[in-house]
């Protein structure tokens, strides 16, 4: 069976991804910043390894890459993500949190997806997923607020097209996606999908992702978005 690594798997989308690929039979490396307690990622039936990892520390990647060598990946999905502080407009612009919120957001999915590209590579598939958000594109972009979570997922759109541009050759499609506005702790409750509907969509898209589909930019659903 098929292996997909989540980070960001003890909550929200991460969860619903690692429950929904494990009753598929899929392996499910499933990764979150403190491996112990980690709640109902624990009660998951399957095949589900679960492993400590802050995505922002690049010592830890390198040393799990390492220890996953000869794992072939299929599916590696960029999930983990913060939103930082809300509210702040350019006058009031706390700069040490949007240099965190660029750590996590923007400069971690690329590490992780150099340090585990050749597990993508040996792999069937040979896919890597970055959750961004529709608040990431510019051609959308109306309102004056956000500025540190915009431009977070505006940069790993980018990063992550360039990415896409290198790992071509080695037939490694690396999409980016919105994963709707979802029921979650980011979201809040009057969101407009809960993270079954989001998580279902997203990983029939993916399924059905090719080779002429990377470095592209997409909606759970599939459906294309602006840049």
């Amino acid at each position: 069976m098929p292996t997909v690594m989540i980070t960001g798997a003890n909550r929200g989308l991460g969860l619903e991804q690692a429950r929904q690929y494990a009753a598929d039979g899929w392996t499910v490396i499933a990764t979150c910043r403190n491996p112990i307690g980690v709640g109902e990622l624990a009660t998951i039936e399957g095949d589900v390894q679960v492993h400590g990892l802050d995505v922002t520390d690049h010592r830890q990647v390198d040393r799990l890459a390492s220890d996953l060598q000869g794992t072939a990946i299929d599916v590696l999905v960029n999930n983990a993500g913060i939103y930082g502080p809300r509210g702040m407009g350019a006058a009031d612009m706390d700069y040490a949190e949007w240099e965190q919120v660029l750590r996590t957001n923007t400069l971690s999915p690329l590490k992780i997806s150099t340090a585990f590209a050749d597990h993508v590579a040996a792999s069937d598939q040979k896919k890597v997923v970055t959750i961004s958000s529709i608040m990431a594109s510019i051609g959308g972009t109306t309102s004056g607020a956000d500025y540190i979570y915009r431009s977070s997922k505006a940069a790993v759109n980018m990063v992550m097209r360039i990415f896409a541009n290198d790992v071509a050759a080695r037939g490694i499609i690396c999409v980016m996606f919105h994963p709707g506005w979802v029921q979650t702790d980011m979201g809040g409750p009057g969101a407009d999908i809960d993270e079954v509907t989001s998580v279902t969509g997203l990983r029939g898209t993916i399924a059905g992702l090719t080779t002429s589909d990377s470095g592209e930019f997409f909606n759970y659903d599939g459906t294309s978005l602006p840049w």
